[in-house]
């Protein structure tokens, strides 16, 4: 495992919420594999602090739903099931119809540029982008999309799950056609919100993630599949 180490002195809640943001970037974008052992003390000697930032950042990331802990196991990198991935992306779509919607109403110029930014950066992607290059940027669109929605609650029920969403988008086996069309994806969506039509921008989003529950109808969940 190749790390940089920190040079943060000390054992403070700040030091743990930067050791927490490398390994959630780290198993974000699948460098950290689902499944993998996270053992304190390779940590901490990597990142030259002591193990007490590393408890506590993996018990921040245990909370997210990132780390899985088990008594005498110790922690590891969650591997999504199938039921895993039904839950999440039924409580995804049903809090992003509400950003969608409330962000149809509330889009502006500065907005639109910067969904527009985005689109312009997944379009630019090369066919042999990494998947987690293309996972940042569909990401970095739906956080936009929150953002416009002004709503704070809704932006601190998103926070866990973009991480877990974050994960499975990593983990796809259809990288290639998730690499090909997530910028005509997008499109449509920034469409819909730029419409001004808070129902058109929920049907949007319907159609953009209810895939996802489909491949998964409760009939073909297998509790130890992902």
């Amino acid at each position: 495992m190749q790390l940089t180490p920190f040079d943060v002195p000390g054992t403070t809640p700040a030091l743990a919420a930067l050791v927490a943001d490398r390994l959630r970037d780290m198993i974000t974008r699948g460098r950290l594999a689902p499944g993998e052992r996270l053992k304190e003390t390779e940590l901490a000697d990597a990142l030259h602090v002591s193990r007490g930032p590393v408890r506590e950042a993996i018990a921040l990331l245990t909370a997210e739903g990132l780390v899985e802990t088990q008594r005498y196991r110790g922690a590891r990198v969650i591997s999504l099931t199938a039921r895993d991935i039904e839950e999440v992306y039924s409580l995804r779509l049903a809090i992003e119809r509400l950003a969608m919607a409330r962000a149809a109403t509330r889009m502006d110029a500065d907005h639109l540029a910067a969904l527009d930014d985005v689109l312009a950066r997944m379009e630019a992607l090369p066919a042999s982008a990494a998947a987690g290059d293309v996972a940042a940027l569909d990401l970095e669109f739906h956080d936009l999309v929150y953002e416009a929605a002004a709503h704070a609650r809704l932006d601190r029920t998103w926070a866990p799950i973009r991480s877990q969403v974050a994960v499975f988008l990593n983990a796809r086996t259809d990288g290639d056609y998730f690499r090909s069309t997530s910028h005509a994806k997008h499109a449509r969506l920034r469409d819909a919100l730029a419409s001004g039509d808070p129902a058109a921008a929920s049907a949007a989003i319907d159609d953009h993630i209810g895939w996802v529950l489909l491949r998964l109808a409760p009939s073909h969940i297998d509790e130890g599949t992902a």
